[in-house]
């Protein structure tokens, strides 16, 4: 469908609406009437305040609010705000990370605190909302359509988290919470969980402040069992040990693999704000946010192969694979990696809000951000030699691997018996980005005929992203420093919880032993710097902006609009390194590149909104967004040369030019939506959607003019790239793409009281559904993780006393690849699941309430396909969590 085709849908379904609506005013007070009529608190009030929001928004957007002051319905921001439509979580370790909106993944939204950057402390990610307490967020709103008024930055939406106004706290509060939790799967006891909220007014109310501190500790655990590689059949006889051709393009299993991952975590979170009404005219503010997460990784691995072709023997093929192989004198790996992943990101934000005439208003706001990421991972690795053994992956719900020689057994590992051994090996990532921003907004209060309201305003912004990895390896290829394996070394016991059978248990590498035998020897192993994965970038971002505010009638139809543009021009440059190439862990640096690009942009937007009746609108938005060049893992900010020569003295030199000059990815974006909000709290809409996404990249040959100072020419007759001195230059550059993504989608919301159908009050339920269909270009640039289908059903039930609800989450199957997950090296899709999560709250009187809660209650499993549902590559396995917690309010 076509834009103007949604348009279309959009006013034929306003039509049948519009009628029901007509039909149901007599019987239905309006929305406003009952907002009146009705007092509702907690989770309903919750709900209805997300959906008054909604409703009163010119722009398209969904969110949700807290229950209360320091109560947010839920124990994550990104698992809270999955229930709104369009909105998708993307897990690690079976918490909620990161948000993706409307299909596009989470690099192509942008999130916001109180309108203003939050920094993202892994840059390469998207925004990681698990290192963010719920006690910070007094509301969440999800904007899919932008005003001129707004960064540019998210392709597909921005996410703002609101934090408490002091001012609009009524008297003095203290809230003292406290949490137990404990995932099933992970070892160790109960995890605590403590806050402290203040808020007051002082000074006859012109003084308000706020302060919270947030402390909690988490542990978790995932087990993984996935085919990292295969090997696609020729169909030459022979090819694998027997006597039976495996039919050509038959996958063969190649690299079996566990993955046990163990977290703990402890969070710390500090915010706090002050407003003072300095005089009736002006309000001066301060908001600051620091937030912590320190991680502790324990993972342990083990990686079977790569298995020797002639080291399998296919037994059974089926879906265009071999299902059940025997295996013959292979190794493995035994991997044990202690990571420490230290996240925090900070922002503080000061405001002023002048209202210089009776018409006139001006805004100032001066805002600084940072992230700051620590990753170091130290790894033992050893790789002893087996016998023989088995895999039949036929069943997934029931995968069997067998060894002739036991895991567990400590003489398994004796230095007779190994091909391979290091430590320590890994790398240590420190990643730094900022925001510095000054904005002024000026409103004008116009009243000229439609023209209600004018507003323009200009922010000036400079950001920094630096990238400093260094490595520590140290290859024992003697195993001089391998400690002896005892049975009381560090063991994994009943992984991927059952449905594994066989292997399913191993003694670990004993990190602390291998410390001590390098030490006992004096071998210190200094991290080394790694100039391939290290570069620096700053950016600056000015921008103007022109916003005119419209209210009027259209015939006998009140609307609400707003129309403007936005012009950002952007100044980036880069410093990287210019690397040879080798196929090593440390490349040579054999130069320095400092690249600037720059470019402007204007991005108009557009916002209407018709009020039909008193409980039916039609909202229409039509903009142009974009989102900067993405600095996620398969962003080549470096450029990589080496050199070459054939058997002939033919000397080619092989180039990657990295991607320091990419344009940002844009959006031409359509929204049209009828919404019929017919009682208290209760609402109806149905919308539709269309982007237009440029600029995808992919990956060429070129043959510039000149490259390192030698003058270039493309042969005629072999179209190669000939250097001045002979040499063949092989020049690989990731460009923008000029084609176009097309994606097209719905969205339904339905939110609803049971009160007037069911002999108990106090029932209700929120259902949402949303179908994204992407249309790809021909050169292979796709937008990644996209789920066509996703969906959430939530009912509850509330009084005076008890609250409890039920949420169902649902997202359909997406593909993946190595940038998106550790375990899609060569691709796969996650297949489609349901989630379930549970709570319950008890107030016990007017100042205390007893929560107790469930996640993911029915054990959901990340599953994974390879080209075909019916062929497995992955299972994951997190299991439930609990948790129980208290809340007094003073």
């Amino acid at each position: 469908m076509n834009f103007r085709q949604y348009a279309l849908l959009g006013t034929a379904l306003s039509g049948v609406l519009l009628a029901g609506a007509a039909s149901a005013q007599d019987a239905t007070p309006t929305g406003n009437d009952q907002v009146d009529a009705v007092v509702v608190t907690g989770f309903r009030k919750s709900l209805a305040t997300a959906l008054q929001t909604k409703r009163n928004d010119i722009r398209v957007s969904d969110g949700i609010s807290a229950e209360d002051l320091g109560k947010f319905p839920s124990d994550n921001i990104a698992e809270a705000i999955q229930r709104i439509p369009g909105v998708q979580i993307q897990n690690v370790n079976g918490r909620g990370a990161t948000i993706s909106i409307r299909g596009l993944g989470p690099q192509y939204a942008k999130v916001t605190l109180n309108g203003q950057d939050f920094a993202n402390p892994n840059f390469i990610d998207g925004f990681r909302f698990d290192i963010i307490q719920t006690e910070l967020a007094s509301a969440v709103q999800v904007y899919k359509s932008p005003t001129a008024d707004m960064d540019m930055g998210g392709l597909a939406g921005t996410i703002d988290i609101s934090t408490a106004k002091p001012l609009d706290i009524n008297g003095q509060k203290l809230i003292l919470s406290a949490k137990a939790q404990k995932a099933k799967l992970a070892d160790g006891g109960v995890n605590p969980a403590f806050g402290l909220v203040y808020a007051n007014q002082y000074l006859d109310g012109r003084l308000g402040v706020y302060a919270g501190v947030n402390y909690q500790e988490l542990d978790d655990r995932a087990d993984y069992a996935f085919m990292d590689r295969w090997y696609t059949a020729s169909g030459a006889a022979n090819e694998f040990s027997g006597t039976v051709a495996t039919p050509a393009g038959t996958l063969v299993p190649r690299r079996f693999r566990y993955r046990r991952i163990d977290r703990t975590s402890e969070r710390t979170q500090f915010n706090a704000g002050v407003e003072y009404k300095a005089t009736d005219n002006l309000k001066l503010g301060f908001t600051g946010v620091y937030s912590k997460d320190a991680t502790k990784y324990n993972v342990n691995q083990m990686v079977f192969g790569n298995f020797a072709k002639s080291s399998v023997t296919p037994v059974t093929i089926a879906n265009g694979a071999a299902t059940v192989v025997n295996l013959g004198n292979f190794t493995f790996d035994n991997n044990r990696q202690l990571e420490v992943r230290d996240l925090s990101t900070q922002a503080y934000t000061g405001y002023a809000r002048w209202d210089l005439a009776p018409n006139w208003q001006a805004n100032v706001i001066v805002h600084y951000t940072k992230g700051d990421g620590y990753l170091t991972e130290e790894a033992a690795i050893i790789e002893p030699r087996i016998a023989s053994g088995s895999l039949d992956f036929s069943n997934p719900d029931n995968i069997k691997f067998t060894m002739s020689s036991a895991a567990t057994d400590p003489s398994v590992y004796a230095t007779s018996n190994l091909a391979w051994a290091t430590y320590p090996n890994g790398a240590q990532n420190h990643q730094v980005t900022d925001s510095k921003s000054a904005q002024l907004d000026v409103k004008y209060e116009a009243d000229w005929g439609v023209v209600s309201e004018l507003q323009f305003g200009g922010k000036l912004k400079k950001e920094g992203f630096d990238r400093y990895v260094t490595r520590r390896d140290f290859f024992d290829d003697f195993f001089q420093y391998v400690p002896t394996y005892t049975t009381n070394n560090p063991k994994v016991t009943n992984f991927l919880d059952g449905a594994i059978t066989g292997v399913n248990s191993w003694l670990t590498p004993d990190i602390e032993a291998y410390r001590k035998a390098l030490a006992a020897k004096g071998v210190n192993v200094p991290a080394v710097y790694n100039p391939q994965d290290s570069y620096g970038l700053s950016r600056n971002v000015d921008s103007l902006y022109a916003m005119a505010n419209l209210r009027g009638e259209l015939g006998p139809v009140p609307f609400r609009a707003n129309v403007g543009a936005r012009y950002e021009s952007t100044k980036q440059t880069v410093n990287a390194n210019l690397t040879d190439g080798c196929d090593c862990d440390i490349q040579n640096v054999i130069g320095k590149l400092s690249t600037t690009t720059k470019y402007d942009d204007i991005l108009p937007s557009a916002n209407v909104v018709f009020d039909l009746t008193d409980s039916l609108i039609l909202r229409l938005a039509a903009a142009k967004t974009l989102v900067r060049p993405i600095l996620d893992s398969s962003s080549r900010l470096n450029t990589t040369q080496f050199e070459a020569k054939d058997s002939a003295g033919q000397t080619t030199v092989f180039v990657d030019q990295g991607s320091p000059t990419l344009k940002p990815l844009t959006a031409k974006n359509l929204d049209v939506s009828l919404e019929w909000y017919y009682g208290q709290g209760a609402g109806l809409s149905f919308g539709a959607f269309a982007k237009d996404v440029k600029n995808g990249t992919f990956t060429s040959l070129v043959c510039p003019t000149s490259w390192g100072n030698v003058n270039l020419t493309k042969s005629a007759s072999t179209s190669d790239c000939v250097g001045a001195n002979g040499k063949i230059y092989d020049i690989t550059v990731t460009q923008n793409d000029p084609s176009v993504v097309k994606l097209r989608g719905y969205e339904i919301n339905w939110q609803q009281s049971l009160d007037a159908w069911l002999p108990i009050e106090g029932f209700g339920i929120i259902a949402n559904y949303t179908y994204v269909d992407p249309k790809y270009s021909a050169t292979g640039f796709s937008l990644r993780n996209l789920s066509r289908k996703s969906g959430n059903l939530t009912g509850y039930w509330e009084n005076d006393k008890f609250s409890t609800r039920v949420s169902a989450n649902y997202r359909s199957a997406y593909e993946q690849n190595s940038v998106d997950s550790f375990f899609a090296r060569e691709g796969h899709t996650i297949k489609s699941g349901v989630q379930v999560d549970f709570s319950a709250s008890y107030n016990l009187n007017d100042h205390m309430t007893l929560t107790a809660a469930g996640q993911n209650l029915f054990n959901k499993k990340e599953e994974a396909y390879k080209n075909t549902p019916a062929l497995w590559q992955e299972t994951g396995v997190f299991g439930p969590s609990y948790q129980v917690s208290f809340i007094y309010k003073m």
